[in-house]
């Protein structure tokens, strides 16, 4: 007879996913903003201009707004997310408490429509509710646990701290190379940094890669040109 199984810690588990997914997303999604947002700033004051203080007070002024945005723009996200989720087991919580053989049978009725049978079904609702009714219901109502309430503050620490990050490549890139190398050597390294963040956040949602990565740099390739080409325009018109 075999030993029954025992979980191996390799193994991922549901308690903490939402979480962990949550601040890799942000993270991920902040860095290539960081990278786009500050690099076509840049490209564009340089195609304006091939003085270094321009260019690096441009820069600065688009990390610093560009991190601030993003961190909170994903802590009201994230808030509004939590907010919800925390209103759903608190409702959930409160029909477990006024009705609670209505709730029994709500949840075997859930199991039954999966395709167990009615003596089955029930069973499976009587001893779950046993264990954790709420966990069950939450589980097989709104496939979340009480686990999965994310943190708006995670989330924007990691967005924020990320946009920095990515912000980090197209600074170095405009600023450390001679003067007629400085566009052509951002472009080059940012559309590589676009097509590594695309392929990462392709990976996390379980997507293919090719697509995400051909959609990020395309689309970062596209707001270099236009900004370098406004700058440039601005330049040659005697605007600046």
């Amino acid at each position: 007879m075999s030993a029954p199984a025992t979980p191996t810690h390799d193994e991922p588990h549901r308690q903490g996913l939402a979480e962990r997914l949550n601040w890799l997303r942000a993270g991920v999604l902040g860095a290539n903003d960081g990278i786009v947002s500050v690099a076509a700033v840049v490209v564009g004051v340089a195609g304006a201009t091939s003085a270094v203080g321009p260019i690096l007070t441009a820069g600065a002024a688009a990390v610093i707004g560009g991190a601030v945005s993003m961190a909170l723009g994903e802590y009201v996200s994230v808030s509004s997310q939590r907010d919800t989720q925390h209103a759903l087991i608190a409702k959930e919580r409160a029909e477990l408490q006024a009705t609670p053989d209505e709730e029994l049978d709500e949840l075997a009725g859930l199991y039954r429509a999966k395709g167990l049978s009615d003596a089955t079904a029930h069973r499976v609702a009587q001893e779950l509710t046993a264990h954790d009714a709420l966990a069950a219901h939450l589980d097989a109502e709104l496939q979340i646990t009480e686990g999965d309430v994310v943190s708006p503050w995670h989330a924007a620490f990691a967005s924020g701290i990320a946009f920095v990050s990515g912000s980090i490549l197209p600074m170095a890139a405009i600023l450390l190379p001679p003067p007629q190398w400085r566009v052509p050597i951002t472009f080059v390294a940012v559309l590589i940094a676009l097509a590594v963040t695309g392929a990462l956040a392709a990976r996390i949602g379980g997507a293919a890669p090719g697509r995400a990565m051909i959609r990020t740099v395309v689309g970062g390739a596209l707001a270099l040109a236009a900004t370098f080409a406004v700058g440039t325009l601005l330049d040659t018109s005697g605007v600046v």
